[in-house]
């Protein structure tokens, strides 16, 4: 009887336990932002066999790959690998490419949702961070709620063994306790040239516009959208960061397209500074004079600042980083309706020229994009917040190859680029001050260490969006393409420390590049073979130079040949570890001269085969050669030859795609 009553009694105290009594959840491995970096990372860690959770403090996936920016940043595509590579190839599928660095924001949301789909990922949607709990330097579990306070809950508690910050804020990052920095280090701190202020002519006003209310009268006021701030010495340190945007999706599709029509808070005010502008510049009167408005497929569009008055609203986005997300809610309320007052402006104000009124008045918003936030991006370019003070500091001697780092796990290549931090008066005139546009190297080697704490402030930690970088090299890093590989990169070191049960400042990182290179997309297929210039499986005849055009070619070089002889050749070497069936292609890096026709002769299991490609068709991308059979083990070639009246030759590198199921 007694055995009954107690077994009774249990099973009234089960029946009666509380949401609050149930065992929080734990993962192996807890991913904060539904950016690009952060779908990649939970993608690629599922890949590896762990479990995952993903919190996103939106409702749409992607970031700003998904939020505007089609106009891909790429720098170089050579350090665009593994996953970030696939998912221009998967873009190129749907538009009927080998790749595509140009996309609408939807398909790029499609793709980011089928990597989530395909791997039975689960996702908090709408979710912002309460709050961390550690024991000393290790994460235990972080608290979340939800983003919409009438949202009745209660803060729910979500346990994971490692944590990767992929927001563009590095809010986990900074609740865990991990050393940050905001703002411009001085040049000092890094023996730098290009940090801290930058008074420079990037993105400026010409002289003499005024930046008065009443123009030459100081006591007016200014103008909106100008600082009174004073400019200091250049390389001079602040905490200002470069400002924000909108990269803009219009269309000219009259079928799909909503017309720009007055927002409810415009005022015309804001805008005085671009009809100064216009006054400054009468020779320039086309929409490409002061938006970079670059087209993307189905008559879409990627708008981008361009100019001394632009897209970017200067000095506006100072808060941002440290701010709640009432606070940032707002300052992206702020940069919608500037910017949808600006699109207006232009198509309406009649003091704007009338070529550009003309021309803006065949756009308006895609009615197929952005269809859940009224055909507007909710993502803002948050180009740049809080940057985690790490175990390594990348800087801008390590763009510029005068510093290697000893642990690369991925590559980074594009201009260290930043855009404007301040627009104040500089002698009676308005100017803008801290952008910075500097090139000219190749890929360089992004540390391994630059992606973790410190060890003692947090053991389980990767940061691979705010990661450990002075404001001008992050300008450099700070590319989708890169985030995507570091994304990847932070999923397989978290799975490793938990494999070995060490922490993330104890991985070697040869084992990270090991399973990148020998499994680019972590499902066993083979890894692509290439070959470039550089490489040792080259031979060629005849007098070709080397060239550097870093932004252009594959990798650091290329090759070129002027007035080629008839028996002049370069040929690319092939070793294939695996008898397998490939698509073939030749690199056509963008050039000043145009080579005409080319001839390439392949070499396969089933003999060769000789190729013809329209050169300028297939310029700054691959040509494709055809599909081949390669035997294991055994070498075969690809050789570049002239054909009649070739006056050019360009080798670069060459590339072998296995075929896959």
């Amino acid at each position: 009887m007694k055995k009954l009553f107690s077994l009774a009694l249990l099973l009234i105290i089960f029946s009666c336990r509380t949401e609050e009594d149930t065992p929080a959840p734990e993962y192996d491995i807890v991913i904060y932002g539904g950016t690009s970096s952060g779908v990649i990372a939970a993608y690629a860690a599922k890949m590896l066999g762990k479990s995952v959770l993903l919190i996103h403090p939106g409702d749409r996936l992607g970031g700003l790959s998904s939020g505007g920016l089609g106009q891909t940043d790429i720098g170089n595509k050579y350090a665009v690998t593994g996953l970030a590579r696939e998912f221009y190839r998967k873009l190129g599928d749907h538009y009927g490419q080998f790749e595509s660095w140009k996309f609408e924001p939807k398909e790029a949301l499609r793709i980011f949702r089928e990597y989530i789909d395909e791997a039975g990922i689960p996702v908090l949607y709408n979710r912002r961070l309460m709050g961390v709990n550690k024991e000393n330097n290790h994460i235990l579990s972080v608290k979340t709620d939800y983003m919409d306070p009438e949202h009745e809950s209660d803060p729910e508690e979500i346990k994971g063994k490692t944590f990767i910050d992929c927001s563009y804020e590095g809010d986990l990052m900074a609740m865990a306790g991990v050393s940050y920095t905001i703002g411009r280090e001085s040049n000092e701190k890094y023996g730098e040239t290009l940090n801290g202020v930058q008074f420079r002519e990037f993105h400026q006003f010409p002289d003499g516009v005024d930046p008065y209310v009443i123009p030459d009268d100081p006591e007016s006021g200014l103008l909106w959208g100008i600082s009174p701030d004073q400019l200091e010495p250049d390389g001079t340190g602040d905490n200002k960061i470069q400002t924000y945007n909108f990269r803009i999706c219009l269309t000219n599709d009259p079928d799909n397209l909503i017309p720009i029509t007055r927002p409810d808070s415009y005022d015309p005010a804001r805008y005085e500074l671009l009809i100064r502008l216009f006054e400054a510049q009468p020779g320039k009167r086309k929409l490409n004079d002061y938006f970079s408005w670059d087209l993307m497929p189905n008559h879409k569009t990627d708008i981008n600042n361009n100019g001394g008055f632009s897209t970017d609203m200067i000095g506006m986005n100072y808060d941002y980083p440290e701010a709640d997300w009432n606070k940032r809610k707002q300052i992206i309320a702020d940069h919608t309706a500037y910017t949808k007052g600006l699109l207006y402006f232009c198509g309406n104000d009649p003091r704007v020229p009338l070529e550009i009124r003309e021309e803006i008045s065949h756009w308006g918003y895609p009615a197929d994009e952005y269809t859940d936030h009224a055909n507007w991006s909710p993502q803002p370019y948050i180009r740049e917040a809080r940057r985690m003070t790490g175990a390594y500091v990348m800087t801008e001697h390590h763009c510029r190859g005068e510093k290697v780092v000893d642990d690369p796990v991925a590559l980074a290549a594009y201009t260290m680029d930043s855009h404007n931090c301040q627009r104040i008066v500089v002698d009676g005139m308005v100017k803008n001050e801290g952008d910075v546009q500097v090139g000219g190297f190749p890929p360089y080697p992004i540390s391994y260490r630059s992606l973790v704490p410190v060890e003692n402030e947090c053991e389980n930690l990767i940061v691979p969006v705010c990661l450990s970088a002075s404001h001008i090299a992050y300008g450099s890093i700070r590319m989708e393409p890169v985030f995507m590989v570091l994304g990847q990169v932070s999923a397989i070191a978290a799975s490793l420390s938990l494999d070995q049960e060490i922490s993330v400042q104890h991985i070697n990182h040869e084992e990270v590049v090991e399973i990148l290179n020998s499994d680019p997309l972590l499902n066993g297929t083979l890894p692509e073979i290439t070959v470039d210039n550089e490489d040792a499986g080259v031979d060629y005849q005849g007098e070709w130079k080397t060239e550097n055009h870093f932004m252009r070619n594959y990798k650091n070089s290329l090759m070129v040949l002027n007035q080629p002889e008839p028996s002049d050749y370069y040929e690319f070497l092939i070793n294939s570890d695996a008898g397998a069936e490939y698509d073939i292609y030749f690199y056509c890096p963008l050039y000043n001269g145009d080579p005409g026709t080319i001839r390439l002769v392949v070499n396969h299991a089933e003999g060769e085969n000789i190729i013809d490609v329209d050169y300028l068709e297939n310029s700054g991308d691959w040509a494709f050669l055809g599909k081949y059979t390669l035997e294991k083990n055994r070498e075969y070639a690809i050789r570049l030859i002239p054909v009649k009246d070739t006056g050019l030759l360009i080798a670069d590198a060459v590339l072998l795609v296995p075929m896959r199921d």
